[in-house]
């Protein structure tokens, strides 16, 4: 990358098996907007950050992904997040609120697609 260039965004873009099952998962458990739809490509926005999704070309590649993808999202305020998500712990695969060695507090959830979503924060001191 030329050094007058400016990254302005890094967006993941993920694999999905049912369109309309992910973009309600990002919707209405993480809180994104859904700011582009189809049936083969969505895009959902929160805060000015974007994650793309792709629907699979067969259930094969379904399977080369399942439990082998991870997005890693840093928020500020994780505790209103959480105490919204684990609401939701008899619907998905959450593994509780708790502080990293590195220096971060987070949550993990599994998506519908079986893509481990961290959710952290620096720790405050």
């Amino acid at each position: 990358m030329s050094p007058a260039t400016t990254a302005k965004r890094i967006s993941p873009k993920l694999v999905v098996a049912d369109m309309e099952e992910t973009l309600t998962f990002y919707r209405e458990v993480l809180g994104f907007t859904l700011t582009m739809q189809s049936p083969e490509y969505s895009i959902v926005e929160r805060d000015g950050q974007t994650i793309h999704f792709q629907r699979a070309a067969s259930e094969e590649v379904m399977n080369s992904v399942r439990g082998h993808t991870e997005i890693y999202i840093e928020v500020s305020n994780i505790h209103t997040l959480w105490d919204h998500v684990k609401t939701l712990k008899d619907r998905y695969r959450i593994r509780d609120l708790f502080d990293r060695d590195y220096g971060m507090t987070e949550f993990h959830i599994s998506d519908p697609n079986d893509c481990l979503v961290f959710v952290g924060e620096p720790t405050s001191r």
